[in-house]
């Protein structure tokens, strides 16, 4: 699926890009996953619509890293790090802490550098680690 469209940069040279740039593409490859998942199930448009918002919205994704974090390899946690560490200069939503931000960019800078790096394989086992009791 995601892998036809998949830029394949080198791990090497995805792990140039900064933890936001990371995290720009990691956001849409999130919710593309999402709005997948919820596809695999018959439902309204307006049912899906809302539990996708659910699962995109950075308290979410705080908890699926905090679920994820065991599985990851060193590299991996490497990005999350850098991606927990950066700082975005746009405001955090009312209904997340600053940690729950933090977080979100965090798995978004992983889910990014996995789908800039090629490692589609890889992106799809996380996602179903962090999801897989949510469709």
């Amino acid at each position: 699926m995601i892998h036809h469209f998949s830029p394949a940069l080198a791990p090497e040279k995805a792990r140039l890009l900064s933890p936001l740039q990371l995290a720009f593409v990691g956001d849409s490859v999130h919710a593309l996953l999402a709005r997948t998942r919820l596809m695999q199930v018959e439902r309204r448009m307006n049912d899906m619509h809302k539990l996708a918002t659910k699962q995109v919205n950075a308290v979410s994704q705080h908890q699926a890293l905090e679920k994820l974090l065991p599985f990851l390899s060193e590299e991996e946690l490497a990005i999350v790090r850098r991606g927990r560490n950066a700082h975005s200069h746009h405001g955090i939503p009312k209904s997340a802490t600053v940690e729950d931000y933090s977080a979100a960019t965090a798995l978004e800078a992983l889910y990014g550098y996995l789908y800039m790096s090629g490692q589609t394989v890889r992106l799809m086992e996380i996602d179903n680690i962090c999801y897989q009791e949510e469709t």
